[in-house]
């Protein structure tokens, strides 16, 4: 390094270029979230439904009533995918 440059982050941390995963598992993880968001999609199509049911009006639009649909389908998912269900 001269005198003249400033240090660069490279120099003061040398794992800061390390990359994050082995390019075998980049390569997959595209796919992996691809599969994991085909999973869920069902999960997310049916609360989409009931939010626009409830801002068009054909439910009750209650704080208790989305809450117990939340818990519905949130306990479907976790049935349906076990460990690949989402987790809070």
């Amino acid at each position: 390094m001269n005198r003249l440059q400033a240090p660069s982050c490279r120099d003061a941390w040398p794992w800061a270029s390390a990359q994050v995963a082995p390019p075998a598992y980049r390569d997959v993880m595209p796919g992996l979230q691809l599969v994991s968001d085909s999973l869920h999609l069902p999960f997310d199509v049916m609360r989409s439904q009931h939010a626009q049911a409830v801002r068009v009006g054909l439910l009750a639009n209650s704080m208790l009533a989305s809450r117990d649909f939340e818990r519905a389908v949130d306990a479907l998912e976790h049935i349906t995918l076990g460990p690949f269900a989402r987790g809070v």
